[in-house]
């Protein structure tokens, strides 16, 4: 039996869920979405006296690093105090349930210890990070003050064709695919030397509960242990797609060219880079691996594939959809 947060909008942006929604319809009694927030402790409260959960997957936050320098204060609040808020409803009102924090690899910022494990020191680089990091220090101070069963989960980035198109991965497979379709002309990105962890979701997202079923609870790194840059990400996606980029010029002024038609595939601009950057993020997973059990399934270059795969099914289903996106 599944209960899902949703915040309100004044437009429906459920997209994500429609299959999910569509497949238990027969069964709504097992799969119920609720109105609440973050930042709203009564509504946390009250939906969780009512439900009473066994489980908490506490995936909520406003998760745009970037977004996160133009909003600190909210980011602050969704991600750092809303997990208080969490915390104290479960204190209160389930003290018996287990609960997942999403946190994130993004706590490492730039670290000198490669690859970053469970020991590896926090040196957050965004208001994102520094939220998170509230979130992972509060959930542990929970879990050795009230006993209670708080599992922080720092995951390195994973992926899937679910990401919003304004996530690096899924911006560089959605626009090359619409470019293809002759739907979009240009790619803008940043920085394309960032090097990340890049893993499938839907490995992680087992690692997650995993993590919930253990008889005692604890933190886990979940990685890949492999990382790539943007432009590797980048020429993957093109080269799926029958591409290949000659790059020239430096910095700002860089461009990716198709070397059979001569268009400019890539161009770089500057409203992309962040006030401050994390150069490069890989983890050390040997910890889940030897307590829970947990494998990496996927390739990068299997994930690469996945996601142009989807992109490409969706834009021959509705290439007229996809203009509007």
């Amino acid at each position: 039996e599944v209960h899902g947060l949703v915040r309100r909008s004044s437009r429906f942006n459920r997209q994500r869920l429609k299959k999910i929604h569509s497949d238990y319809y027969d069964h709504a009694d097992n799969f119920t979405m609720h109105y609440g927030d973050m930042t709203d402790s009564s509504s946390l409260a009250s939906l969780t006296k009512a439900i009473k959960p066994d489980e908490i997957y506490n995936l909520a936050a406003q998760s745009h690093v970037g977004v996160s320098f133009e909003v600190p204060e909210y980011t602050a609040q969704c991600d750092g105090v809303g997990v208080l808020r969490l915390l104290e409803t479960i204190r209160a009102e389930v003290p018996q349930c287990r609960m997942y924090q999403a946190s994130t690899s993004e706590l490492f910022g730039n670290s000198t210890q490669v690859p970053q494990n469970e020991a590896t020191p926090f040196m957050p680089r965004s208001p994102y990070a520094a939220a998170k990091l509230y979130a992972y220090w509060i959930g542990r101070n929970y879990r050795e003050a009230y006993n209670l069963f708080v599992c922080n989960g720092i995951l390195f980035n994973h992926e899937s064709p679910r990401r919003a198109e304004t996530f690096v991965t899924r911006k560089i497979t959605h626009q090359l695919c619409k470019i293809k379709f002759g739907l979009a002309e240009v790619l803008h990105l940043g920085n394309l030397e960032a090097r990340r962890d890049w893993g499938f979701a839907p490995d992680y997202v087992e690692s997650m509960w995993m993590m919930l079923q253990q008889d005692e609870a604890a933190d886990y790194v979940i990685a890949t242990g492999e990382t790539h840059s943007v432009r590797e990400f980048l020429e993957e996606t093109a080269r799926l797609l029958d591409y290949k980029i000659r790059w020239s010029g430096v910095g700002i002024e860089e461009i990716g060219v198709d070397e059979g038609t001569g268009k400019t595939l890539v161009a770089i601009d500057p409203r992309h880079y962040r006030p401050t950057e994390v150069d490069q993020l890989i983890g050390d997973a040997s910890k889940a691996e030897r307590e829970l059990g947990w494998r990496r399934r996927v390739s990068f270059k299997e994930l690469v594939r996945i996601m142009v795969d989807a992109e490409l099914e969706n834009l021959r289903r509705s290439p007229e959809k996809a203009r509007e996106i």
